[in-house]
């Protein structure tokens, strides 16, 4: 065998043992037994230790050195693996392990602070990663800017100059457009209680609507949802709420965007580095356009009407007009995961800009509340109430995801510019979406984005797809033609 066969070799291995990994993450949010938590921490934590010894394995030196690439996939394979080892040989080991250990009793810290409403009791912690991820972002950055270092682990490619660009051609025109809709005839929510199975039953039928393989999946209930796993064997979680059922509708539908992602991918690419999502980002733009611009469209709603009053009986409202608004309502709130479509990337350039200043220490955690609600109350126009809706609300940074957070709104932008590229590509897009047939758009996006997994990089994916480099042009103007219909001024 060639270096380069031994390596994919290696890689299809590990792979397969990330995929095991991923699988006892899902069977503790979704199947194990609560008993089993201790046990399950040293079943994982022995899991993560082979690979990481995989992953580190001199030997990936050894044979990146001596592979030959023939084609884009062999050439994209070692991009990949190339990038991963050479970043993991960066960081010392008694950083990663010291990072590891920290943030494991960080994230506990911070779940007691925030059920306390105590800022103060997490701050010494949070002072702690703080620190250690700016170590390592100087040993990836070797030289170079901090937090572009930590946000290539995320959205290789990416900067904080691009996205710096990116900001400020979105930040006044949402703020506008959030005080535009504010200040018209707020729509109601939805009333009564609807029956959690019922939901669920809505939601496996809704996950097949959008082309979710349940041969090679399946849907569950969870705290909180996600989706798992990656090509025959991909996982789902929504979760139900009895006076709120869009939440458990739009939570699966979300999830349903990015495993129909995986579950495209060519087959050939599987448990090898292209099969499998190629950044956040790109993962987060088909969560978004299924969520979003297809779920939430004018056309879906009408149908999906039906389907609730099929479902659940009488909810209150006949109209789909009144219904439409009722979905895309936005309203006054402090929580990022529960914002409306308006708002949501406003929550992310707060997070962003109050990252960027910890990772480049032009903030320090004990100055990070008073930050978040001056810069808070300027956007949204009014002050947090307590710490837990406020800096304390997200998990990321007591578990160091710093350079995250960003993927999100870039998700939201990538989706923008497809969602214009896919109605110019399917024109009978609304009269099929009023029928509640979503075959052509699901496939204009197998076809164009997803079956592609890691071959392209991140951007060049969303440019072959749209035939235009990224902007924030094509989602600040479907925002503002929805909205603007919905609240006129």
């Amino acid at each position: 065998m060639s270096a380069y066969d031994d390596l994919i070799a290696h890689e299809r291995e590990t792979q397969a043992l990330s995929q095991v990994a991923g699988r006892l993450g899902w069977d503790q949010e979704t199947m194990m037994p609560r008993g089993a938590a201790h046990q399950r921490a040293e079943e994982s934590g022995a899991m993560q230790a082979v690979i990481h010894a995989r992953r580190t394995d001199p030997r990936r030196g050894e044979w990146l050195a001596g592979a030959q690439a023939n084609d884009d996939v062999a050439r994209a394979n070692l991009r990949h693996i190339r990038r991963d080892y050479e970043r993991l040989c960066r960081v010392p080991g008694d950083l990663a392990v010291a990072l590891a250990r920290l943030t494991s009793r960080a994230q506990g810290a911070w779940a007691e602070a925030r059920a306390n409403d105590d800022v103060a009791a997490f701050v010494p912690v949070l002072a702690e990663v703080i620190a250690l991820k700016r170590q390592e972002a100087a040993a990836l950055a070797e030289g170079g800017d901090l937090y572009d270092a930590l946000l290539e682990d995320y959205e290789p490619g990416m900067t904080s100059a691009l996205l710096d660009d990116m900001f400020a051609a979105m930040r006044p025109r949402l703020v506008a457009l959030r005080a535009q809709a504010l200040a018209g005839a707020a729509a109601p929510a939805l009333g009564g209680a609807y029956d959690a199975d019922a939901q669920m039953r809505l939601s496996r039928d809704l996950a097949k609507v959008f082309g979710y393989d349940m041969t090679r999946g399946r849907l569950d209930k969870a705290v909180h949802p996600f989706s798992s796993g990656s090509g025959d064997d991909v996982r789902i979680t929504t979760r139900t709420s009895t006076d709120d059922p869009f939440n458990c509708i739009y939570s699966t539908i979300h999830e349903v965007g990015h495993a129909c992602y995986e579950q495209a991918i060519n087959p050939e690419y599987a448990l090898g580095p292209l099969g499998q999502g190629v950044s956040m980002g790109v993962h987060e733009s088909q969560s978004r356009i299924y969520e979003n611009q297809l779920g939430r469209s004018a056309s879906f709603c009408g149908w999906l009407l039906g389907r609730m009053q099929s479902v659940f009986g009488d909810i209150g409202v006949a109209d789909a007009d009144a219904f439409y608004r009722i979905v895309n309502r936005v309203h006054r709130g402090y929580i990022r995961t529960e914002s409306d479509e308006v708002q949501y990337n406003l929550h992310i350039m707060l997070r962003y800009d109050l990252e960027r200043a910890l990772i480049s220490g032009d903030l320090t955690a004990g100055d990070l509340e008073a930050a978040w609600n001056d810069r808070f109350e300027a956007d949204f126009g009014y002050k947090v109430d307590r710490a837990s809706n406020g800096c304390l609300q997200d998990v990321h940074w007591s578990v160091g995801l710093f350079g995250y957070f960003p993927t999100y709104s870039l998700g939201n932008v990538y989706a923008g510019c497809l969602n214009r590229a896919m109605r110019a590509a399917v024109p009978e897009l609304d009269t099929d979406l009023a029928r509640g047939e979503l075959s052509a758009p699901t496939a204009w996006l197998r076809e164009n984005v997803q079956r592609h997994g890691g071959l392209y990089e991140p951007r060049e994916t969303i440019t072959r797809a749209c035939g235009a480099e990224p902007d924030a042009e094509p989602l600040l103007a479907y925002l503002e033609q929805k909205f603007g219909a919905l609240y006129p001024g």
